[in-house]
């Protein structure tokens, strides 16, 4: 695995901010070039078929992203340099998913040459995946064509993330009526705002997800007023909502609009609920394999395959956007001989 931590130390040293991944998409195509590895690519998404590639198998997509968050505020060390002390890569994307990218990608070589293979692979290092961005993933996936399975690498531990909520934010606006609030003027949009956070605070959604939970809405943002003295006639706020699988953003939205008087605008509905059956084969695979399974809070680029899909990846997501990130060498060690033994000889027909 030297050559695949020696390729993560390189995209460590190199800033690749969601929309600004030039650099590391480059390192990734100067990877495959020196591997004799044929790829395409798009903006910054980079991503290559199996040699052995045979028309007519299921095909799996591994994939990962190249773009990081900026820095946390709490760095005490350089976040672009790679540095390795007993076992420990710190720096940047380390973690998040510099390990899943470059572990995935290790699979990808030990299985490229392999004849008589069960499936098709693709790999596809993507950007944009921090920001959920339109030149990301959700770009390429005409170009990658029917997929029967997706891998997501995240880090989970090397626990099988089986679901994923869905992301809506929603702006809402109170209205109310202006006045001087030294008289009994105007209606005051902040208490009506007041009281339709109230009702999202108390409201639960029927149907709750054995896996993910129940849907979660949280109020995050709230703005109103211009002075003192006058009695403000609008009030925004921001929810951000966390659907499963049994609401769509759009259906989620609906009840929503229908509970408070406030007006309501979805940024947007792109990003649903997704996951795959217990039942199914690679889900199977992990748990005699001794994997756990869970639905996970967070979204990554699951949310845009519209394909059953599987989080999982070396490294631990509680690192995620922290300072001084981290991962352990042993962790992506690890993770190659899981996916390995996930994918040897796995049949999904």
């Amino acid at each position: 695995m030297e050559k695949y931590i020696n390729l993560l130390k390189s995209i460590i040293a190199v800033p690749s901010f969601s929309k600004n991944e030039q650099d590391a998409a480059l390192l990734i195509r100067q990877f495959l070039d020196r591997s004799g590895i044929k790829y395409d690519f798009k903006a910054n998404n980079t991503w290559a078929r199996n040699q052995q590639w045979k028309e007519g198998l299921p095909v799996i997509l591994l994939n990962s992203h190249i773009d990081t968050v900026k820095p946390a505020s709490g760095y005490t060390r350089d976040p672009f340099s790679p540095d390795v002390e007993n076992g420990v890569l710190f720096g940047l994307g380390s973690n998040d998913a510099g390990g899943p990218l470059v572990t995935l990608l290790a699979v990808f070589m030990h299985f490229n040459e392999k004849e008589n293979l069960p499936f098709n692979l693709i790999y596809a290092a993507t950007a944009e995946e921090e920001i959920s961005g339109l030149n990301g993933l959700v770009s390429i996936l005409n170009e990658l064509g029917p997929l029967n399975l997706a891998i997501v690498g995240e880090p989970t531990k090397m626990q099988l993330a089986i679901a994923e909520k869905g992301l809506m934010v929603l702006d809402c606006t109170a209205h109310g009526k202006s006045g001087h609030a030294a008289r009994e003027e105007g209606e005051n949009a902040i208490y009506k705002a007041i009281t339709d956070i109230e009702k999202l605070r108390n409201y639960r959604f029927e149907k709750t997800s054995a896996v993910l939970g129940a849907v979660k809405m949280s109020v995050t943002i709230i703005s109103a007023g211009t002075q003192h003295n006058v009695v403000p006639d609008t009030c925004s706020f921001v929810v951000d909502v966390r659907t499963n699988e049994y609401y769509s953003n759009q259906e989620a939205f609906a009840i929503i609009a229908e509970l408070i008087d406030s007006e309501v605008k979805p940024r947007s509905f792109r990003l649903n609920s997704s996951g795959i059956s217990v039942e199914h084969p690679i889900v199977q695979r992990g748990i005699k394999l001794g994997l756990n399974y869970y639905g996970s809070p967070t979204t990554s680029d699951q949310a845009v395959i519209p394909y059953p899909s599987v989080k999982i990846g070396p490294g631990d997501s509680a690192r995620s956007h922290t300072a001084n990130e981290y991962i352990l060498i042993s962790e992506i060690e690890e993770g190659f001989r899981i996916y390995v033994d996930l994918l040897t000889n796995l049949n999904i027909v």
